[in-house]
């Protein structure tokens, strides 16, 4: 699939979350939100800056930062979140996974914060925040961290993965439709 085909395919299916997607589908649709994303940026700092000029820029000794005020980007990124949800929901389709494994990261962090929520409120109410790494509750706070810092990658991992050759529950194989 090429990269225009990608980006119409992903608008037309927009609130679609039934089907698989192949790899160069949800890549290449990927590569237009962070290109686009990236030019809108730069447009909204362009027109909507609300910094120094460039004189007291130059003027300044310290270090000056910048946040984009403009709306353009927040409006695309608005536009685009459950196009860009439907395709990595068809992308985990294509692998023969659940679309809901896209969520596995947020999930894990959930499930910590209710476990330090529930066992360890009193600790932070108290301002005692070294002891949730204290005990066998340290070594579960640990162990979900953990959890936490390689799921993003697992879910990579599973983004990157081929397509199941042949037809699965989620459809037939999106390189012989």
């Amino acid at each position: 699939m090429t990269f225009q085909q990608s980006v119409i395919t992903c608008f037309r299916k927009y609130f679609t979350f039934s089907g698989r997607a192949s790899r160069s589908e949800y890549w290449w649709f990927v590569l237009f939100i962070v290109i686009a994303g990236i030019l809108l940026s730069i447009l909204d700092t362009i027109l909507f800056a609300t910094g120094m000029t460039p004189a007291e820029l130059a003027e300044a000794d310290e270090q000056v930062t910048h946040d984009s005020d403009g709306p353009l980007s927040s409006l695309f990124s608005l536009a685009t979140f459950l196009p860009m949800l439907a395709a990595g929901w068809w992308r985990m389709h294509d692998t023969g996974r659940s679309g809901l494994y896209l969520f596995y990261p947020l999930i894990a962090m959930s499930g910590l914060s209710l476990f330090i929520w529930v066992f360890g409120g009193e600790a932070l109410a108290a301002g005692d925040a070294a002891a949730l790494f204290q005990g066998v509750f340290g070594v579960i706070v640990g162990i979900a961290l953990f959890v936490i810092a390689i799921s993003p990658f697992i879910v990579l991992f599973w983004l990157t993965r081929a397509s199941d050759p042949d037809q699965n529950q989620y459809g037939p194989n999106p390189h012989e439709v």
